[in-house]
């Protein structure tokens, strides 16, 4: 089986599709904060690597000093990286009710 990802490439296509913008984030109510996308960026660096224990997850922000976007502990552990992650969703849940999508 060659290396090739059929299924990752459509999603690469798709995520550089511009004709439809308002689709990217049509399940938010609204923009996610700016330490929400620091938090959102450096999850996605650390899963990248292969990663994906929450204690080690934890660690890797603690190591990089990200901020918690809700409490503004520094301090990760898998507990404060769930509960962070718990904030954040039901932060968004309410802003989808109270706004509907397409933020």
């Amino acid at each position: 089986m060659s290396g090739h990802d059929a299924f990752k490439d459509r999603l690469t296509e798709r995520a550089q599709d511009t004709s439809r913008p308002a689709l990217a984030n049509q399940c938010r109510g609204r923009d996610l904060e700016p330490a929400e996308m620091a938090l959102a960026e450096a999850l996605m660096n650390i899963y990248g690597t292969g990663e994906h224990d929450f204690a080690k997850v934890a660690a890797a922000l603690a190591d990089q000093g990200v901020t918690a976007p809700k409490s503004g502990r520094t301090d990760w552990t898998e507990a404060l990286l769930g509960e962070e992650l718990k904030a954040i969703n039901a932060d968004l849940d309410a802003a989808y009710e109270a706004q509907g999508y397409g933020a």
